[in-house]
């Protein structure tokens, strides 16, 4: 994000009454459906958003949204550093109104066809907050921060028209299953990142050469687990496949509410980890984009059904393989799915200090416990194999990128005021 910063003073908007009251901070009832507002509007977002939308630029707004709610907290409550955006608080204003304002109204300009779900929503909320001069502080400083981050990201790529223009197909080569469709969120490979400029930034190594040993040992490893009647795969490993093969987003939105809830975080703190997750995630997304489209490499699918033209003596081919489950629209190289879980995991070993935090993930597939952050990465690149989407390089890959990202994110935002 090009980093401006907005002081708004909002003296003109305070009452007398208000600005006699010595600046203090006031927290609102929230509603009875959630303990804190981060939560609600984090919920709201995951349901908006996620409307037919891909996961990936489904990620990306939900980062803008997070990173809008974190700007208002701390810019009621203090103790941490904007991100972006801060607006100067005089007078008692509610961080509760301030979250839902700044939320909805970055919601309703990125997902316009979820207006009337979003107004809802907001309204009921709002119910839940006394009438007085905090609630409408909070309001018009909610406000405030909607709308210069509707400002910061009116030309930052996501609404531009990206052309597809197939390559000229052959070994190695992307090319969409079924052939001539178009690729899933091919305008993120040019969108503008939340926390740094350039979307190349921790863009991955490339593929291995066809004919080396370590693209034949992952392409044996694919063709023979990852098949949709695999007779090597396991019925745990099939377990496993199934469940990473839910809505990434709505996946981790939802069980980092969770891990929000057990271990009792305020709605600051609430907002600062929400926001160094999904700010991380969905910056290690665009990079990911950027690197799959540079790369342009073939999905196992491709790969495996015209291995007979690979120049690899080591690679045969299967003109009837088929993945577990059908190939998503873009290419191989780096997974998407590990560049978000690993920005994710790496985020929340950011937040709390360490990797050894225990905590549940749940799908409709089942629950998962785990004792380390790093530990559901390593599942999470095992799945993709299972499932067949990826070769073990581009998930390896991925799982690098997103790390990175978040490293970087969480060493440059999100810090204590000094």
């Amino acid at each position: 994000m090009r980093r401006i910063f907005f002081i708004l003073v909002v003296l003109a908007l305070i009452s007398a009454s208000a600005a006699s009251s010595g600046g203090q901070r006031v927290r609102a009832e929230r509603p009875a459906t959630d303990p804190n507002a981060v939560l609600y509007w984090s919920q709201v977002a995951e349901s908006t958003i996620s409307v037919g939308r891909p996961p990936a630029s489904s990620e990306v707004l939900n980062g803008l949204v997070h990173a809008a709610i974190y700007d208002a907290t701390v810019s009621v409550e203090g103790r941490y550093e904007p991100f972006a955006v801060s607006i100067r608080r005089t007078g008692e204003t509610s961080v509760d109104a301030a979250i839902a304002a700044a939320a909805r109204g970055v919601l309703v300009w990125r997902v316009p066809g979820q207006a009337a779900t979003i107004e809802s929503a907001y309204t009921a909320f709002l119910a839940g907050i006394p009438d007085g001069t905090a609630k409408t502080n909070g309001i018009r400083l909610g406000q405030g921060v909607a709308g210069a981050y509707i400002a910061l990201r009116s030309d930052d790529g996501f609404d531009n028209v990206v052309p597809w223009v197939q390559p000229t197909p052959g070994p190695g080569v992307f090319e969409p299953i079924p052939f001539n469709s178009t690729p899933v969120d091919i305008k993120l490979k040019q969108v503008r990142p939340l926390a740094f400029d350039d979307p190349a930034r921790f863009r991955p190594e490339g593929p291995d050469s066809l004919t080396s040993r370590a693209y034949t040992r992952d392409f044996n490893e694919t063709k023979a687990l990852g098949r949709i009647d695999s007779t090597e795969r396991t019925p745990e490993q099939t377990e496993v496949a199934r469940f990473w093969s839910e809505q990434a987003m709505v996946l981790f939105n939802r069980n980092l509410r969770a891990l929000a809830l057990e271990h009792g975080l305020d709605t600051l703190e609430t907002a600062r980890m929400f926001a160094m997750v999904h700010v991380s995630a969905a910056d290690s997304l665009v990079g990911c984009w950027e690197a799959k489209f540079h790369y342009l490499f073939w999905r196992p699918q491709t790969a495996i059904q015209n291995a007979a033209d690979d120049g690899n003596p080591d690679t045969t081919a299967d003109p009837s393989w088929l993945s577990l489950f059908p190939n998503p629209g873009y290419p191989d190289m780096p997974s998407g799915y590990n560049c978000y879980t690993a920005a994710n995991m790496t985020a929340g070993e950011a937040f709390f200090g360490t990797d050894n935090v225990a905590f549940n993930v749940t799908n409709s597939a089942g629950t998962r416990s785990y004792t380390q952050f790093s530990g559901y990465i390593h599942d999470a690149i095992e799945g993709r194999i299972l499932i067949g989407f990826h070769f073990r390089s581009a998930d390896e890959n991925g799982a690098w990128a997103g790390a990175k990202t978040a490293d970087w994110v969480t060493h440059h935002e999100f810090h204590a005021v000094p």
